[in-house]
């Protein structure tokens, strides 16, 4: 039996550049029909110019098991924590044009 759950195991390796994380405060998400795009980027204040710090992209399945996943998460975070409080409006203008969604 220990041999069949060691093969369903999937090792992850994590480098310690990646381990450290970037902090992003904006995402940015578009899509085609085949795949999801997420932009991250960190937005500083009184900067008129961010970059792309981060760019994944999805199938569109897997941006359906990301988004289950978040809101299990947000979930589970909010039952411990609070109800986390979101503004209606961005903190900094949003002018980017074309039509995409942001979170």
């Amino acid at each position: 039996m220990e041999e069949q759950q060691n093969e369903n195991q999937l090792n992850i390796e994590l480098s310690e550049e990646i381990a450290e994380g970037i902090f992003s405060n904006l995402a940015i998400i578009t899509h085609s029909n085949t795949e999801f795009v997420l932009d991250f980027i960190r937005v500083m204040p009184g900067i008129p110019k961010a970059k792309v710090k981060s760019r994944i992209i999805l199938t569109p399945e897997h941006a359906k098991r990301l988004l289950a996943a978040l809101e299990d998460n947000i979930q589970k975070f909010e039952a411990v924590n609070g109800r986390i409080k979101t503004q209606e409006e961005p903190p900094f203008p949003m002018g980017f044009g074309g039509p995409t969604a942001q979170a």
